[in-house]
């Protein structure tokens, strides 16, 4: 029975629409806003949703776009509203409506776009994640404005800092909307004018420099010669300098073409608080494209993802993130990614690890509790790294001897045989 979400804010319409889906058989649900059509869809994944564009929160047409860049829109979409327009039906068909029903409306029009919309193989159309959909990240936010002002004034842009997935993302939030795609690290043969005249005003991307081998490289060159004349815009992405690849034996014109304008991704240093979002978004687009089972992050996985030493992570930091939340998703083994699977997935040596699983029942505790507990951790595991050294452990912890002697009995934490030097 397919499940159909009716999101309008007038009870009489949703009662309506309510009473003639159920008597086709369909099993319906209601939301009188978008914040109730955002936690139905999340809890359910309907079949269909029929989203009225006038509410008073979030309007249709803003949800159909957050959905559109998130990759959620794993459904078809029929907007319904009384006061359509030429214009409104066609910038909700731009991202990706299926359909524009006008109120007050009939009821075979109703029943037969229903009936088309479930019939309709949704698969192949559901959109990409975008840059858009991390609005709520002042890191990526920033980063977007960068690559879309750089990626404004020329044809060949280089990512560094991300390949694969990560670089994906940063690409196809350059890519016009039902703009052709060519993936070019997918070709194995030469490629041809006709080639990339099929895909004129779209764009060219190269997921990984390092991976390309003799032949994609040639290709690489030729469609870089070809961009302009043909509309045609080229992402490369690559976290090996280019002075690596030059010793491998690239073309060295080719690579200074390459590098004459690029955009780093941001570090992941710094910014622990935005971590869990990113996390969260990049695990639903996992599910959304069904790559994944269904999982989502419990509260204490979000905390230890945010307390992992980006710091001291590879350069290509974002690829570390986005593999490990792709492989926390495949091998979890409730619905529920826990603390533990993350420290399971995290690779350390034993010392790190014993260390960290410590740490990791606190982050299911109560601030004050868990607060109280770390500091406990804390001045146990300097003290013994101090072997009792109370000058040591006060300079280390920056507190003054006082304060520390009180701080420790407060806490009680045990001091040995060697509490002052």
């Amino acid at each position: 029975m397919a499940i159909i979400l009716v999101v309008d804010d007038e009870v009489g319409i949703r009662e309506l629409l309510s009473e003639i889906l159920i008597d086709e058989g369909y099993d319906v649900r209601l939301a009188e806003h978008a914040t109730a059509a955002r936690r139905v869809r999340g809890e359910l994944r309907p079949d269909l949703v029929l989203l009225d564009i006038w509410m008073p929160d979030t309007d249709g047409i803003s949800l159909l776009r957050e959905w559109h860049a998130a990759g959620h829109l794993n459904m078809p979409v029929v907007m319904m509203s009384g006061h359509g327009t030429i214009d409104t039906a066609v910038e909700a068909t731009r991202f990706g409506a299926f359909d524009f029903l006008e109120k007050p409306i009939a009821l075979q029009k109703l029943l037969s776009t229903v009936h088309k919309a479930l019939k309709h193989d949704n698969q192949s159309q559901r959109p990409p994640l975008t840059l858009e959909a991390f609005s709520r990240s002042t890191m990526t936010k920033e980063f977007r404005r960068r690559l879309e002002q750089a990626a404004a004034k020329t044809s060949l842009l280089l990512i560094k800092g991300a390949t694969g997935g990560m670089a994906e993302i940063c690409a196809r939030t350059l890519q016009p909307p039902r703009a052709p795609w060519l993936d070019l690290s997918s070709l194995s043969s030469a490629l041809t004018q006709d080639m990339l005249e099929k895909v004129s005003g779209g764009i060219i991307f190269v997921p990984d420099l390092a991976a390309l081998g003799k032949m994609q490289q040639m290709n690489l060159a030729y469609a870089v010669d070809r961009l302009e004349k043909l509309n045609l815009r080229l992402i490369a992405a690559t976290i090996t300098p280019l002075a690596a690849l030059a010793e491998s034996g690239w073309d060295s014109k080719l690579l200074a073409r390459l590098g004459e304008i690029w955009i780093a991704l941001p570090s992941l240093a710094g910014h622990a608080d935005e971590l869990p979002e990113i996390a969260s978004l990049l695990l639903s687009n996992f599910v959304e494209r069904r790559e994944v089972q269904l999982r989502r992050f419990s509260t204490g996985a979000l905390n230890a993802l945010r307390t992992l030493p980006w710091n001291n992570l590879p350069e290509a930091h974002w690829n570390e993130l986005y593999a490990l939340v792709r492989n926390l998703a495949l091998t979890a083994l409730d619905e529920e990614i826990s603390a533990d699977d993350v420290s399971r997935v995290i690779p350390q040596d034993e010392g790190s690890s014993r260390e960290l699983a410590s740490l990791l029942p606190l982050l299911d505790q109560p601030l004050r509790e868990a607060r109280d507990a770390f500091e406990k951790l804390y001045f146990e595991h300097h003290l013994r790294l101090e072997a009792g050294n109370m000058t040591r452990l006060a300079e280390r912890s920056g507190l003054e001897r006082t304060h520390l002697y009180r701080k420790l009995k407060q806490l009680d934490v045990r001091l040995g045989k060697r509490g002052d030097e």
